[in-house]
C-alpha cells in the first residue's frame, strides 16, 4: 500500500511527530511506502507530491511547523478541484491518505470520504476547538506560551501601574484565552463564547487598580462586546470564508484607556503561539495520533479521525467530529470568574 500524508491549515507544534510516527510505524510494522503532499490540499490540485521515508522524517520529532508545507485551500473552491485531487493520487498510485488539519481541513477530508476518497484524518490546532477530542496537539504548546508572555507583562504593568490587554488566538473557541489566562493570573478573561459587556470590564480593571495592582486583560481574537460587532483587521475572506481577525486587543484597550484615565497598552500575540519547538505533551499526543492513524489505514477504517478521549486514543467517524466547532462549556468560564476583577 502506498500511503500519502498532507497537512493543512494553520501550522502549529506537533506536526512532524506526527508525520515521524506515521512514517516510522507504516514503514517498519506494515511495509507501507509513503509520499508526502506539499502545502496540504493545495499540492494535490498542483500535483505537487514527493517521496517519503523513514531517513526523510529522521530528527523532526523537536521540529514546530511542518516539512510538508501548509496552506488554507480548498480544493472544492478551484475549477475541477475534486477531479484534479483524484488525478494526482491516481498518478503516484496513492491508495489511502493521512490527513492532519483543523476544522477546515478535516471539512475538506470528510467531504472527500463522502466522495469515495479513502483518509483517516488526525485533529490538529492550537485553539482547540475540534469537536470529539479532549485535546488537540498544538494547543498544549500554545497555551505555555501564552502563559509566559503574561507573567512577564505582569511585571512591567506593575512597573507602570497601566493596563496590558493581552490578545490571544481563538476565532471561535476560548480555549487559549482560558487555560492561558487562568495559568497567567489574569484579572480579566474575554472569550467568543461569552459576549462581554464593557462597563463590567471597566469595573474589573478599575478593582484592581483600587488596590494598587496592575491589570491584565486576556481576550481571544474572536471576543465581541455585547451589541457590538466582531473587530477585524479587513473583509477579506479566506476559502474557508473566514474573515481576517485581530483588532480587539487595540479596540479594548483604547476603551479601558478612556474609561480609567490611566494607560493602556496591548500585547498581540499572533503567530507566536504557532512557532517554536512543541512542548513534551504536544509531542506525545502527535505521535501516539500517528501511532493510531496508521492503524486505522492499515485495518481500512476509512472517514475515521483519531481522538483523544481520557487517556485512551479512539476513532471517531470525521462526520462527527466536523459537524460543529468544540466550544467553551459555559460552566466552565463560570466556575473560574471568582478570579476576575
Amino acid at each position: 500500500m502506498k500511503v500519502g500524508v498532507l497537512t493543512g491549515g494553520g501550522d502549529c507544534p506537533g506536526l512532524n511527530a506526527v508525520i515521524r510516527s506515521v512514517v516510522r510505524k507504516g514503514v517498519q510494522a506494515y511495509g507501507f511506502d509513503f509520499v508526502g503532499v506539499r502545502d496540504g490540499w493545495l499540492g494535490l490540485l498542483q500535483n505537487a507530491v514527493r517521496p517519503l521515508d523513514v531517513s526523510g522524517v529522521r530528527g523532526i520529532l523537536p521540529r514546530g511547523g511542518t516539512i510538508l508545507g501548509s496552506s488554507r485551500t480548498n480544493p472544492f473552491k478551484h475549477e475541477d478541484g475534486l477531479r484534479r485531487v483524484r488525478d494526482t493520487l491516481a498518478a503516484h498510485g496513492v491508495d489511502a491518505l493521512v490527513v492532519i488539519g483543523g476544522e477546515d481541513t478535516l471539512g475538506v477530508a470528510t467531504e472527500l470520504h463522502r466522495e469515495g476518497i479513502p483518509l483517516v484524518g488526525v485533529p490538529k490546532t492550537i485553539d482547540n476547538d475540534v469537536s470529539g477530542t479532549d485535546y488537540t496537539f498544538g494547543f498544549n504548546t500554545a497555551v505555555s506560551i501564552a502563559t509566559e508572555a503574561i507573567d512577564r507583562l505582569h511585571t512591567t504593568a506593575e512597573s507602570h501601574m497601566r493596563t496590558l490587554v493581552v490578545e490571544v488566538m481563538g476565532r471561535h473557541s476560548g480555549w487559549i484565552a482560558l487555560h492561558a489566562g487562568i495559568a497567567g493570573g489574569a484579572n480579566v478573561i474575554l472569550i467568543p463564547e461569552r459576549p462581554f459587556d464593557l462597563e463590567e470590564v471597566h469595573e474589573q480593571v478599575n478593582s484592581r487598580f483600587e488596590i494598587n495592582y496592575a491589570p491584565i486583560v486576556v481576550v481571544a481574537e474572536g471576543a465581541i462586546p455585547k451589541e457590538g460587532q466582531m473587530i477585524l483587521k479587513d473583509q477579506s475572506l479566506d476559502e474557508f470564508g473566514h474573515v481576517r481577525l485581530s483588532g480587539i486587543g487595540e479596540w479594548l484597550a483604547r476603551e479601558l484607556s478612556q474609561r480609567t484615565g490611566k494607560e493602556a497598552r496591548t500585547t498581540v500575540l499572533g503567530h507566536i503561539q504557532r512557532g517554536g519547538t512543541p512542548s513534551a505533551f504536544d509531542r506525545w499526543l502527535a505521535t501516539r495520533f500517528g501511532l493510531h492513524a496508521i492503524d486505522a489505514v492499515k485495518d481500512g477504517d476509512f472517514g475515521a479521525m483519531v481522538a483523544l478521549q481520557g487517556t485512551r486514543i479512539v476513532r471517531i467517524p470525521l462526520s462527527e467530529a466536523t459537524a460543529q466547532p468544540k466550544l467553551v462549556d459555559p460552566a466552565l468560564y463560570d466556575e473560574v470568574q471568582v478570579f476576575f476583577g
